[in-house]
């Protein structure tokens, strides 16, 4: 319970120092949070969620989440955005794995992302589908991580960003 709030805020307060923009959060759904920013053509949609069980032998590390957004004035849906909470090995690739679909993110500072719009969209699609998605990177310093996320309300929210943003 006291997660499926902080998802929020923590969501929130980083994407506060990213863009500086006005955020709503729009409801939670499940374990999935859904929010909006910005206004007209340059608003984006966006769901998020935390991990539900974090493993690795780290003795610190940041805000962990992923988001799927959509950004209809830059023609954009679908992107697939993974935070670690901390930076990736360089180099590196995250593997993201969907009730037994695979999938290989690049990795770029603590932010790992598709390679391409049909990989997001094959992501979006397996997480509507999925029931849990478990993720796979290492730190710079060699720390192997494992963080396991639900799917529980991710389609729910999905249906919810599309519909706010104009994305169908």
């Amino acid at each position: 319970m006291i997660k499926s709030i902080l998802i929020p805020i923590a969501v929130s307060l980083v994407f506060i120092a990213d863009t500086a923009a006005a955020q709503t959060v729009i409801k939670t759904t499940g374990d999935w949070s859904v929010l909006k920013y910005g206004s007209g053509e340059s608003r984006s949609c966006y769901i998020a969620s935390a991990p539900q069980e974090e493993t690795g032998n780290y003795k610190r590390r940041g805000d962990t989440f992923v988001m799927v957004t959509h950004r209809p004035g830059e023609g954009t849906r679908d992107v697939f955005e993974l935070r670690a909470g901390y930076s990736y090995k360089k180099g590196s690739s995250v593997t993201v794995v969907i009730d037994g679909q695979k999938f290989d993110l690049f990795t770029q500072g603590s932010t790992a992302w598709a390679k391409d719009e049909k990989t997001d969209r094959a992501l979006a699609r397996a997480m509507i589908r999925g029931r849990k998605m478990t993720v796979t990177g290492t730190s710079s310093r060699g720390t192997k991580t494992v963080d396991v996320y639900s799917l529980s309300g991710f389609t729910a929210a999905y249906k919810t960003i599309g519909r706010d943003c104009g994305v169908k």
